[in-house]
């Protein structure tokens, strides 16, 4: 009973960090990268498509994301979802080929986006101590109704601690290179 608490919300927590790690790859940091474009979705015959099942997405350099659209006649729709979406990216459209500029971040942009990517991390590790605490609170509830013994529940109170503390470092292990590769580049 005790291992299964402690696993479902070890499960919550992977969970918690996953998503902190999702959030921080949709972060531009000034160079191009696929993942920018994830979130963004073409109106495809009245059904949003993102843009990765239309076309063809890639990065011939550093600071250019192409997308080759394999139906030509969407090629100004997958620019209209690029120009509407909250990127601030400014698609060119040759007739065939959508190429992206992606502009290098000034100082003070890239102290923003830090502080974004803080944020991002905050709510994750926030998530993470509430898990705990429903944790904890599942365990004491448990006690009572299952009769085990109160050594028992502090020393899974103990585990549930040492998980939060894995994941919650996890998080900082993910802020701090997201924060490095954006003052870096």
């Amino acid at each position: 009973m005790i291992k299964d608490i402690l696993k479902s919300h070890q499960e919550k927590m992977a969970k918690a960090v996953e998503h902190a790690r999702h959030e921080f790859v949709k972060i531009r940091t000034g160079k191009a990268t696929t993942n920018l474009l994830d979130g963004v979705k073409v109106d495809y015959y009245g059904t949003p498509t993102p843009i990765n099942q239309v076309g063809n997405i890639s990065t011939p350099d550093y600071h250019t994301i192409t997308i080759q659209p394999w139906d030509k006649s969407i090629i100004g729709l997958i620019e209209k979802a690029i120009l509407t979406s909250d990127l601030g990216l400014n698609p060119n459209n040759d007739g065939s080929l959508i190429r992206v500029p992606i502009p290098p971040l000034n100082e003070e942009r890239r102290k923003e986006i830090v502080k974004l990517v803080k944020k991002f991390a905050e709510e994750s590790k926030i998530a993470i101590r509430n898990i705990r605490r429903d944790g904890i609170e599942e365990l004491k509830k448990k006690e009572k109704e299952d009769h085990f013994s109160e050594d028992e529940r502090k020393h899974a109170e103990t585990e549930m601690q040492k998980l939060t503390d894995k994941y919650s470092k996890e998080v900082e292990e993910l802020l701090s290179l997201k924060e490095k590769e954006i003052m870096e580049v």
